[in-house]
């Protein structure tokens, strides 16, 4: 007869067991005193961990891997500063719907609010920016927590979720059981949309003469790519892309305008403001997209289409809400615009697309006697193609490489777009690696930035993960600097970096364990991402010297309206249609 007496598992077996359970294959972490007990049985695992320098590290990474697979990222911590060297990455996945479970030790469940060494109500202290948090003192909770947290994650809006776990219930032995079921009270996501929302929706749509795409990051973490694409072509109305969205919808498509926003272009600003008819998926009505709120979009009704309720109407009130998974929401958006009577907009998307071609960026290789940031970035991008991975800082480089870059496939694109988190560009790159190994990512970092977390080199180098990382030295805190220039008289507070004397980026490179190169002219540009290109047996690292003054143009200086979107210093758009 068959041995038919339940598993007995000690909670950190069934910790493991869990995880391959739910599919993971890869988690990023750095063991410690109350985690130890999970690292022994994660030693014979089918679970590849990567041992990173640092805990920040290892929750970029594990959001760097989330954004590329679709899978939920994973990263590992002990408790106390461990576990709020994690809190940085959390912030970001909270902020940006990016789908990880962290997992950290807590000191033993008898200790815990006695201040015993290596506490910290990590918790309490992840609260606002977490979807859910779990914390187990019971080895028998254990496989119900991963249960719940990878579906919690990955679901509904998604987002962080942290399971804390007390070191003796890690250590003590119980029966592992399995939910085949998981009861969460509270949380049931809605995913169909109403029909008479999107019928609602579909009449504006027929009756706007101006209307605009507004496409956020929600439509990448839907994967609607495909209906939106025949959403555009239904309807010919014009798009446009948040920072998180951008390869939602290639650019190379006449009816993309681009970026909106702070640093939009001018024909996606342009369209926003004189549209009468914003159809809003997956956006939120970021700050950073519409400057002065009460002057935003001024004669535009507004279609508003998200998985998360919460986000419906918190910032623009919305004509027409739609709460739903927006995969079905455009699907069924599609079958009842297929048969309808349309208005022409033609003469709507005549003018923005004047826009679009009349305020084109071509930067120019060299400002007076450095390269130009811009053209740098430029010509990573058409050198490595739309199918490369990038992955950006954040600061005056992210900003160039949103508009730069050939962001043509969906998916191809990671930043730090809600936190604007520094520091997020070489671990998110390394998570990228990870999880398109064999495929091409690359980096682009400030000086600044960099710095934070180029450590990880170190783990790349050891791992085998050659992530490519461009290094735009303008010897400052860029975006900070343009702020000094633009509204605080020129005086330089504290950000120049002085990295044309320490470090000596190439050196640090060689130092790590990576490949170090330089480019200071206009000739050397193609060659070094070319011999870049060609290394893909360990990470790389290019520093570009480049001018510390260029400046990111176009720009809606804070707190003021997208009307005043200026083009150059003092220097606003021309908006007759006659000049178009």
């Amino acid at each position: 007869m068959p041995d038919e007496s339940p598993t007995v598992l000690t909670g950190a077996q069934a910790l493991v067991e869990s995880l391959e359970r739910v599919g993971v294959d890869v988690v990023f972490g750095i063991p410690g005193g109350a985690i130890l007990p999970a690292y022994d049985p994660l030693y014979d695992s089918k679970v590849r961990h990567i041992l990173v320098r640092h805990e920040q590290g290892a929750g970029h990474a594990a959001e760097g891997y989330a954004m590329v697979t679709g899978k939920v990222g994973v990263c590992m911590a002990t408790s106390g500063p461990g576990a709020t060297n994690l809190v940085t990455a959390i912030a970001d996945a909270y902020m940006d719907s990016v789908p990880i479970v962290a997992i950290t030790g807590q000191v033993a469940s008898k200790s815990i609010g006695t201040d015993a060494f290596q506490e910290a109500d990590i918790r309490g202290i992840t609260f606002p920016i977490t979807k859910h948090s779990f914390l187990v003192t019971d080895a028998a909770d254990i496989p119900h927590a991963i249960a719940a947290a990878f579906h919690i994650a990955a679901t509904g809006r998604p987002g962080p979720v942290l399971v804390d776990i007390a070191k003796d219930a890690l250590s003590s032995s119980t029966e592992f059981v399995w939910p085949e079921e998981l009861d969460l009270p509270g949380y049931h996501p809605v995913t169909r949309p109403h029909s008479k929302q999107l019928r609602e929706a579909a009449r504006l749509i027929a009756e706007a003469k101006r209307p605009v795409l507004y496409v956020g990051g929600g439509v990448v973490k839907a994967q609607a790519f495909d209906a939106l694409a025949e959403l555009v072509r239904i309807t010919k109305i014009p798009v446009v892309t948040t920072l998180m969205a951008r390869g939602a919808f290639p650019d190379s498509h006449e009816l993309n305008l681009g970026m909106p926003g702070m640093h939009g272009t001018v024909a996606a600003v342009g369209a926003l403001q004189r549209s009468d008819l914003l159809i809003t998926l997956g956006a939120r009505f970021d700050d950073r997209v519409t400057g002065k709120l009460d002057s935003f979009a001024p004669d535009a009704k507004v279609i508003h289409a998200d998985i998360d309720p919460a986000e419906i109407s918190k910032n623009r009130v919305a004509d027409v809400p739609i709460v739903g998974d927006l995969a079905e929401v455009i699907a069924e958006l599609n079958s009842l615009l297929r048969p309808a009577d349309l208005p022409d907009y033609g003469d709507w998307t005549q003018y923005v697309t004047g826009l679009k071609r009349k305020y084109t960026l071509d930067p120019e290789p060299m400002q007076e006697d450095l390269l130009s940031p811009e053209y740098v970035i430029k010509r990573i991008g058409e050198i490595a193609g739309p199918d490369a991975t990038f992955v950006t800082g954040v600061g005056q480089h992210q900003m160039w490489a949103a508009h730069l870059l050939p962001h043509e496939r969906p998916t191809r694109w990671l930043n730090s777009g809600g936190a604007g988190t520094m520091g997020y560009c070489v671990p998110a790159a390394m998570g990228a690696q990870v999880g398109r190994p064999g495929e091409v990512v690359w980096g682009i970092d400030g000086d600044g930035c960099f710095q934070m977390t180029d450590q990880e080199l170190v783990t790349c180098a050891l791992e085998g993960i050659p992530i490519k990382i461009a290094v735009i030295n303008n010897r400052s805190l860029g975006m900070v600097r343009q702020w000094q220039t633009l509204f605080y008289g020129e005086r330089y507070s504290n950000t120049n970096l002085k990295t044309h004397l320490v470090p000596d980026f190439p050196k640090l490179a060689e130092a790590m364990g990576a490949v170090g190169l330089r480019a200071t002219g206009v000739e050397d540009v193609d060659r070094v991402i070319n011999e870049a290109m060609a290394i893909n047996d360990r990470p790389v690292v290019v520093e570009f010297v480049v001018h510390k003054d260029a400046m990111v143009w176009p720009m809606v200086a804070a707190g003021t309206s997208n009307d005043d979107i200026k083009i150059a210093r003092d220097l606003a758009p021309d908006w007759d249609e006659e000049a178009l």
